[in-house]
């Protein structure tokens, strides 16, 4: 039959604007991965800000290290958000994403996988989610006045997947095809269906003016304040030292209920500090509001100075249940020895983290035995359930103890690695085909086992001296390198060291983010963050069904199983985490209340009728 090109004509745009008719449609104001957002579609704020906190002041903050450039989107430099702890002040050169609640952007307080709607007003997916609908909010402006429209959106997606950093690339890669649908409406369609965490991942998606990177150079590094349209610009810049930020007096999203209660500084001065050691005496001299303390050392003494006597500074430790980084020595699997299951074993036994954690840290921290310390995907126990199920049928791929006891590391008593455990590493060692001879590990060609870890922080080398003296006693020779930021970014995205130790964020909602981390198609992407080389096809295959989990009880078990195969491969020596924040302010700073899973600094104000 023939149809009258009419109704073929209507028909056709039909299939084109709904290509899951047969699949239900849901249209809301926010997204959860599961089950329904917490706040609804009417409410006015919530429930951890002051909706009515006083605008005004100047909040001066302390920036660590440096920065190389104001583009955070790409390969090239350093810029200000991905220097430590910048993005837990809620400022920054990034443009504000479709939506907020994950990403870094402004994460969620008080949930753990939801997002609701900021330049985007409202979303529309099918209930077998394989495709999404932005629809924008129509006031959302661009600092310079224009609308912010479906077209600066679909250029933002191509331009970060084409010449965005390579993450940008494996987190949009799961989208087919994207479709205007009007001026202020876009869809997303993907390559399969079932990926929940897929809408959550493009909700983050950063939204940048067309009219601004059209005709400049997007790979290129700048100290030129890109255009935005959040609710601060940067005004001042001093570069690798110094940012001023300033608050948009007409910022189209200050009245958001999303929004209320939070960017209530008029002006936020950042400067930026090479040494820790400086920033810390700089703080106590009143150079800066805020000291986000990581060294456990001066936690248990350095605060005893008049500020903190008088109650002029206030000193906090504040419990969290915020997901605890990945923070680990990382084995660079692509090298030889470290290519070695064994080997990488043999030398985390060695590694006396109950000497390092009384005499250095003041027993201050607890050992990460999970990539995912403090939260519920850490595989503490014995594999049972869905996550066994996830791991059975892989049995003959993975390590047989993997299955018969929890995964646990060597102990000591604080005050050296006892002989017991030497004895098993040499046996380690020798099974892998390194046996010490005059004094020296070597292999079967005679070679010693000589490798380096590359640091960029000359703070960590009092950790690592102990383990060196540690290793040298079975005949290792361990070597720390200490080079600056730029020399440090430069080898890491070559995969040119050995070993480091660094840090990899973890969400309350991990999916994709885990591919870019431990997914084989990562291993040898210039930049990649797959820093100990992994590729190993069961990992793979978890990653798949995590990503896929479709309820909160598989998400946990896929993320557990995943923990459990890293750990089993020894691909790091797990280093240790807290669970509460160490905080330090001027009494001048209020906050209505942390919520468990942020910070928040973002919603705090300034009380200047405080003495």
């Amino acid at each position: 039959m023939i149809l009258p090109l009419k109704l073929f004509h209507a028909l056709l745009l039909i299939a084109l604007l709904c290509p899951a008719a047969s699949a239900a449609v849901v249209k809301q104001h926010g997204y959860a991965v599961f089950g329904q957002p917490k706040y609804s579609k009417d409410f006015t704020h919530l429930d951890y800000v002051n909706p009515d906190a006083p605008k005004g002041g100047t909040l001066r903050i302390m920036g660590s290290g440096t920065f190389d450039t104001l583009n955070p989107y790409t390969l090239k430099g350093t810029s200000p958000i991905s220097t430590g702890n910048f993005y837990q002040y809620g400022i920054s050169e990034l443009n504000e994403p479709l939506m907020v609640g994950s990403g870094l952007y402004d994460p969620s307080g008080d949930e753990p996988y939801s997002a609701y709607g900021l330049i985007a007003e409202t979303l529309e997916f099918s209930d077998d989610r394989s495709w999404v609908v932005f629809n924008l909010r129509p006031e959302a402006r661009f600092h310079d006045g224009r609308p912010i429209t479906a077209h600066d959106v679909a250029f933002s997606y191509r331009l970060l997947s084409e010449q965005g950093h390579p993450n940008y690339r494996a987190m949009l890669g799961e989208v087919e095809r994207i479709d205007l649908l009007g001026t202020h409406r876009i869809r997303f369609i993907f390559k399969s269906s079932n990926n929940p965490l897929l809408i959550l991942r493009l909700g983050e998606l950063p939204v940048l003016p067309e009219h601004y990177w059209r005709n400049r150079n997007f790979a290129e590094t700048t100290f030129e304040p890109a255009l935005n349209s959040g609710p601060y610009r940067i005004t001042q810049v001093v570069p690798g030292r110094r940012l001023v930020f300033e608050r948009v007096r007409d910022y189209w999203g200050q009245d958001l209920p999303i929004n209320r209660g939070k960017y209530n500084a008029d002006r936020m001065e950042v400067e930026f500090y090479r040494d820790n050691n400086v920033a810390f005496e700089a703080f106590k001299a009143g150079e800066f509001d805020i000291y986000l303390e990581h060294k456990a050392s001066n936690w248990a003494n350095a605060y005893d100075f008049p500020a903190v006597h008088s109650g002029a500074v206030v000193k906090r430790a504040i419990e969290h249940e915020i997901p605890a980084s990945t923070q680990a020595l990382f084995f660079n699997t692509r090298r030889s020895p470290f290519d070695q299951r064994l080997v990488r074993k043999a030398l985390g036994m060695l590694f006396d983290f109950e000497w390092t954690n009384r005499v250095l840290f003041y027993d201050a921290y607890q050992r990460s035995l999970s990539y995912y310390p403090n939260s519920p995907f850490s595989a503490t126990d014995l594999p049972a359930g869905q996550e066994f199920l996830y791991l059975e049928q892989y049995r003959d791929q993975l390590p047989p103890e993997l299955f018969l006891e929890p995964f646990s590391l060597p102990t000591t008593d604080g005050r050296g690695i006892p002989r017991d455990t030497l004895r098993r590493a040499v046996e380690l060692f020798a099974e892998a085909g390194w046996t010490l001879r005059n004094g020296q590990l070597q292999n079967a060609q005679g070679r010693r086992l000589t490798f380096e870890v590359l640091l960029v922080n000359p703070s960590l080398e009092r950790i690592l001296l102990p383990w060196s003296t540690n290793l040298a006693r079975l005949g290792i020779d361990l070597r720390i390198r200490t080079v600056d930021r730029a020399q440090y970014k430069a080898r890491l995205d070559q995969f040119d060291y050995d070993m480091i130790l660094t840090t990899l964020p973890q969400s309350l909602s991990p999916g994709q983010e885990q591919a870019i981390y431990f997914h084989s198609a990562q291993r040898d992407i210039k930049g990649s963050r797959n820093y100990a080389g992994i590729a190993h096809p069961v990992v793979d295959a978890l990653l798949d069904t995590l990503q896929r989990a479709d309820t909160r009880t598989k998400q946990i078990a896929a993320a557990k199983a995943i923990d459990r195969v890293l750990l089993w491969e020894h691909y790091t020596i797990p280093n240790w985490y807290i669970n509460y924040h160490r905080i330090a302010h001027r009494n001048t700073l209020r906050s209505l209340t942390t919520p468990p899973y942020s910070l928040s600094i973002r919603s705090w104000w300034i009380d200047n009728k405080t003495d």
